[in-house]
């Protein structure tokens, strides 16, 4: 094989790994979720999805409802109550942290949420710390 053929098969072949190199990796701006179900920025997405926008108000009205409701109540494992964001509801829930068995049992879960009225919750500690979200 002569010396121009080889360097035509070199460029062809290492631009075909470069091509999956980039498709394998995927977007590197996007939005991935943690460990808790909350979406995080990786890399520097353009814009907030929609999903996204939903999410960070579902959590922050859960968290109003968290300041009024621990004034009044002594928090244990129990239903907060349901909070909406359009017309998305999320049952707010108070749990251990770590969770515990307890946290599991259905009177300690929001009624709207056992009978499936929401399909979302959000699950706080005794001090108001975030644990998980559940987003359908």
């Amino acid at each position: 094989m002569n010396t121009k053929i080889k360097i035509v098969v070199a460029v062809f072949a290492l631009i075909l790994i470069l091509l999956a190199v980039f498709f394998i990796r995927g977007d590197e701006d996007s939005w991935i979720k943690d460990e808790r179900g909350v979406w995080i920025t990786h890399g520097n997405p353009g814009s907030i999805p929609s999903y996204v926008a939903l999410q960070r108000e579902a959590i922050n009205k859960s968290l109003w409802l968290f300041e009024q409701r621990s004034l009044v109540l002594d928090l244990n494992s129990q239903c907060l109550g349901v909070i909406y964001v359009n017309e998305t509801g999320f049952a707010v829930d108070i749990v251990h942290n770590p969770r515990i068995p307890e946290d599991n049992l259905p009177e300690n879960q929001c009624k709207d949420y056992r009978e499936g009225i929401v399909r979302n919750f959000i699950e706080l500690d005794k001090s108001g710390t975030l644990i998980k979200i559940q987003q359908n």
